[in-house]
């Protein structure tokens, strides 16, 4: 049987990590390196890296937070790989497979494609038969409205008609490995995941579906997996402001008998 993922996500935004909430306020946490360094010992399942900067500019600002020899993404992804211990997903601003190219040869293991995956579908088959299925991952971000949820685009700023789950399902067609579905109405909110939706994808789809957005407290990942059936969960703000965060979430759920990857496994 295979063991529940538990997947820290860490938010790039001009070179800096950053916590975000809705989608819209965002605040400076600190450098990549050091991140990957307490998650290396945390003995992390993955990592997933996500470029989120709007601007174009990739002015790393702050000099106490600045990654020598690391002047854009690539850069980044560079340094980390040569010090990950875990696999490394990179994601955002992806617009091409000579885009996808670059982060592969650099040291991701997969790639996360979300708004071009929309707006290019062609693109997650084009990846999907380069480098297989394993290393594309389709990102889905949803809002709840009443009693369903809409499907957004473009760093959640442009609403779509899509249905999400029909819309996984062609993704699963294209060759996508796996879902990361998104909850913008839960991100920075610390009320836990909306199982609604998440189990709704994981019955509509037979890849895996990555669950992540509202995790406030360890006891969150529980209704992740229970209630919404994902095959992962992920969550970015918890592992900033929490000691040793991830180990103790790896503990708690170990204990409570959970199926995770746990350090008697290694």
């Amino acid at each position: 049987m295979l063991k529940t993922r538990i997947i820290p996500v860490l938010y790039l935004m001009n070179g800096l990590i950053v916590r975000s909430e809705g989608f819209r306020e965002f605040k400076v946490i600190g450098n990549p390196i050091n991140q990957l360094e307490r998650l290396n010992d945390w003995l992390a399942d993955e990592l997933v890296y996500i470029d989120i900067t709007r601007d174009g500019d990739y002015d790393l600002r702050r000099d106490d937070m600045k990654l020598k020899g690391a002047d854009d993404v690539i850069g980044i992804l560079r340094q980390i790989s040569k010090s990950a211990f875990m696999p490394l997903t990179f994601g955002g601003r992806i617009k091409s497979i000579e885009d996808v190219d670059s982060f592969i040869h650099n040291g991701a293991d997969k790639v996360l494609i979300n708004s071009q995956a929309y707006h290019q579908p062609g693109l997650v088959t084009e990846v999907a038969e380069k480098y297989g299925s394993q290393a594309m991952v389709v990102g889905i971000d949803v809002h709840r409205e009443g009693d369903g949820h809409a499907m957004y685009v473009d760093q959640g700023r442009t609403r779509v008609d899509d249905d999400p789950l029909a819309y996984a399902r062609q993704a699963e067609e294209r060759g996508a490995g796996e879902i990361m579905l998104n909850s913008i109405d839960r991100d920075g909110s610390a009320e836990g995941y909306d199982t609604d939706i998440i189990s709704a994808m994981a019955a509509a789809v037979r890849i895996p579906v990555i669950a992540c957005g509202g995790v406030g407290t360890f006891e969150h990942f529980r209704p992740g997996i229970d209630k919404g059936h994902a095959s992962a969960v992920a969550a970015g703000n918890i592992f900033h402001f929490t000691e040793n965060a991830y180990k103790r979430a790896k503990k708690q759920l170990h204990r409570r008998g959970y199926n995770v990857r746990y350090p008697n496994d290694i």
